[in-house]
């Protein structure tokens, strides 16, 4: 299994139960296909740098997770087909962005 991190963008309009049930059926989607979930990060409404659909905004979120390439590939396959998705991006993480994430956390959870 790899490691991968993954950051979405949902569509502003949604309710606040519907970001939650959405982030929920991704994160659903991965565990039940047997990844292990590292971290969930739910960044909040953040302004774009540019719009995207005709949108200024969007839902942030980011998931830190080990799985296998074959999951990976219908994992993005469920993104592309959920609308309420406006962006995301999947990276593949090295031994130092795993090492540089895991200091991230612990920074935040300092802070919290």
């Amino acid at each position: 299994m790899k490691h991968y991190e993954t950051v979405f963008i949902l569509n502003p309009v949604l309710s606040d139960v519907q970001v939650k049930e959405t982030v929920s059926k991704f994160e659903d989607f991965l565990t039940s296909r047997g990844a292990e979930m590292i971290s969930k990060e739910d960044w909040g409404l953040k302004k774009m740098a540019y719009e995207i659909q005709n949108k200024k905004s969007g839902f942030y979120h980011l998931f830190e997770f080990k799985v296998t390439p074959e999951v990976l590939l219908a994992f993005e396959t469920e993104f592309r087909r959920d609308e309420r998705v406006m962006r995301f991006l999947t990276v593949s993480l090295d031994k130092h962005a795993v090492a540089w994430a895991e200091r991230r956390r612990t920074k935040l959870n300092a802070k919290a």
